[in-house]
């Protein structure tokens, strides 16, 4: 009997394993177009930028479809004339007819092959050099410095005291080109919005920019493209496109120190941050604390996310992070910081009030 009911379990295994294939095969083509979704992706362009990289990626893949398409059928028709033409013939007999055939195909499809690589090649150097056209018409600044693993964003003034830094987020108005240049300080990062424009490296001591519009208001998700080490995949960046006025509002409000603290245990917060490490690593304006290894905490409470959108901005995040953020995101610059629950709690509590 026990052996009898091993092999009934065996079959009945064997049995379904055709149903989980079919399952898979179900499921495969959901997870491909997960890709595509508009969240982040190069085929929901609302820029300028993204359209014309856009067209460009439907063109390859036109030609590349194409070219399958025809590759499939020639050698179809190949094998099916060549199986109607062996009938009756031996093995080692060679049609001279034929082998002029052979050449002067190879020979076209060669000639095809050549001027399709041209025209893709002309093709994508137009769509460089209309990309490139837009720049010197930008009328805002946004300077991007790559960190591991964090973007440190900043808003450069004439004046110095009035440039906004920010982390993680950049804010532009709809429709205006921005100019957006780059730098790393550590290691080749590379910024991506995929639904505002392409690829551009940031490598240490060589400086670049790129030109990002954006059609309408909107969020729009980027990444950091390029390995820069062992938390690459939550170094993600957001756009946040807005109109003008709600533009000038938020610089408005960016512009000024952080708020003082409000009550009791505010103060607690702001006391046991300016008396530990913290203040070593952060800026907060307005208040002694002028660090400048980690991101500037003036307005943190405005910000959409933690940790360059590892997580989300909420109260049981944020102490999450100061509590441990090895465990949150292993490898990251910020180091532990031993804070007693009530002080950690206090912590939480104002720096949830830097709006």
């Amino acid at each position: 009997m026990p052996s009898g009911g091993g092999s009934a379990r065996r079959v009945q295994a064997k049995a379904a394993h055709p149903k989980q294939v079919s399952s898979w095969i179900g499921i495969a083509p959901t997870l491909v177009l997960a890709g595509c979704s508009d969240w982040q992706s190069a085929l929901h362009p609302h820029g300028a930028n993204a359209r014309k990289i856009f067209d460009l990626i439907w063109s390859f893949s036109a030609v590349a479809a194409g070219t399958w398409l025809l590759v499939m059928l020639a050698l179809g028709a190949a094998l099916l004339r060549r199986r109607l033409a062996d009938r009756g013939r031996s093995a080692h007999e060679i049609d001279p007819r034929q082998e002029r055939r052979f050449t002067h195909a190879v020979g076209g499809a060669t000639a095809l092959t050549v001027l399709v690589l041209i025209i893709l090649t002309t093709a994508s150097f137009f769509a460089g050099k209309s990309i490139a056209s837009l720049s010197g018409t930008e009328t805002l600044v946004v300077r991007i410095t790559g960190h591991q693993w964090w973007w440190e964003v900043r808003y450069p003034k004439d004046d110095p005291s009035q440039s906004i830094v920010t982390a993680n987020e950049i804010h532009v108005p709809v429709g205006e080109p921005v100019k957006v240049e780059l730098d790393s300080l550590d290691v080749i990062h590379s910024f991506w919005v995929p639904g505002l424009a392409g690829k551009r490296d940031l490598i240490p001591g060589r400086p670049s920019e790129l030109t990002l519009i954006a059609d309408k208001p909107g969020i729009y998700r980027g990444q950091c493209a390029e390995f820069c080490g062992y938390q690459h995949a939550h170094m993600a960046i957001t756009v946040i496109a807005e109109s003008r006025e709600a533009f000038d509002a938020w610089q408005s409000r960016q512009n000024t120190a952080a708020s003082a603290p409000a009550g009791e245990e505010e103060r607690r917060g702001q006391q046991a941050f300016l008396s530990t490490g913290c203040a070593l690593c952060h800026t907060i304006r307005g208040t002694p604390a002028s660090g400048t290894v980690g991101p500037d905490l003036s307005h943190l409470a405005s910000r959409r996310a933690l940790a360059a959108d590892t997580l989300a901005m909420t109260p049981g995040a944020l102490a999450a992070w100061i509590a441990d953020p090895q465990s949150m995101k292993p490898g990251a610059k910020m180091p532990r910081i031993a804070l007693s629950a009530d002080d950690l709690n206090a912590v939480v509590t104002y720096l949830g009030s830097l709006e």
